[in-house]
């Protein structure tokens, strides 16, 4: 199969989530098999080793070795990255105190590519891309970019905490109770699919349910985004520095855009986000070892305080008032 669009995925990885990027790289590696012209979709992966925030516990790993199992993951499922066949845009940054976040990736990606392709996509290490993720994007963006060429577009998602969410949930989790702290159930937020299962649920769909929504709902795992709403001036703003940077893109373009820009909705297509991935955060000096996956990373004094400002920064992009950034939390965390 050809596509007739240009795409760019892009994800950050951070050094200690180097357990989990291979299942995702592995699901961005099927979906991209089924077309034949590989090179209109650029896959961009941001490998960040900067110990700034989180220390290597060197007691189990070197950051060495964890860029070697990166390096050896890349040419397992691409081959040589040059001549391999896919289109793909490796970048390490190996400074050590280097500041660099989520929600500066993404700034930096929409700007970047958004006059390259024709849709951006965000990735995420605890992402699974269905298979037909560019299939189904391409023949979208072939039937609405003359008339609505500013869209956002969403996959579904699993059963999730409250009422506000089930628009995009899928057809097969809706109806399925919300169980809170529940690992078990494989419609559960908290639960950790597999590529097999999520495979298996799409597979099982026989005509595609596109719905589109009269109000912006989404999170920044999969999020599809026309090149044009970046270019018209949607983007994240520097004062998000940290995370809740999708819900500060989402502020955007409400303000921008009010109800003039449709989100297409894929409702019976399923987009994994193991978000409570056991092995999301590992080998972290300091870091306690039990718990969840937000349990860990809240165990650290500065990450609370940073989630709280870059949310309040969020928030408060319209309004008058102080804007926070990483000198107020280090100067709360002394």
């Amino acid at each position: 199969m050809r596509i007739n669009n240009k795409f760019a995925i892009g994800c950050i990885v951070q050094w200690y989530e180097i357990e989990i990027i291979e299942e995702y790289l592995q699901s961005v590696k099927n979906a991209v098999d089924i077309i034949d012209n590989k090179e209109n979709v650029i896959v961009d992966l941001y490998f960040n080793c900067s110990q700034e925030l989180e220390k290597v516990d060197e007691k189990e790993i070197s950051i060495s070795e964890i860029k070697h199992k990166y390096a050896d993951i890349l040419e397992k499922l691409f081959g040589d990255l040059e001549y391999g066949g896919y289109n793909i845009k490796s970048y390490i940054n190996e400074i050590s105190n280097s500041m660099y976040t989520i929600a500066d990736y993404r700034r930096e990606f929409n700007d970047k590519y958004c006059t390259e392709v024709d849709v951006l996509m965000w990735g995420e290490t605890d992402a699974l891309l269905p298979r037909e993720t560019f299939e189904i994007l391409d023949n979208l963006h072939t039937q609405v970019k003359d008339t609505t060429p500013k869209y956002v577009t969403f996959f579904s998602i699993c059963k999730m905490w409250d009422e506000s969410w089930k628009v995009l949930e899928h057809p097969d989790f809706t109806d399925k109770p919300h169980i809170d702290n529940d690992y078990d159930n494989w419609w559960s937020l908290k639960y950790t699919m597999s590529l097999e299962e999520m495979y298996e649920i799409n597979e099982s769909v026989d005509e595609l349910d596109v719905k589109i929504l009269n109000q912006f709902k989404f999170n920044g795992c999969g999020l599809v985004i026309s090149s044009e709403i970046v270019k018209s001036g949607a983007n994240i703003p520097r004062s998000v520095f940290f995370v809740h940077e999708d819900t500060s893109f989402q502020n955007m373009m409400i303000k921008l855009f009010d109800d003039r820009v449709p989100q297409y909705l894929i409702k019976n297509i399923l987009l994994v986000h193991n978000r409570n991935h056991p092995k999301k955060r590992m080998y972290v000096k300091g870091e306690r070892s039990d718990g969840t996956m937000n349990e860990k990373r809240r165990s650290n004094d500065w990450y609370v305080k940073a989630n709280k400002m870059s949310e309040h920064n969020t928030h408060n992009i319209f309004n008058q008032g102080k804007t926070y950034n990483w000198n107020d939390v280090w100067e709360k965390t002394k």
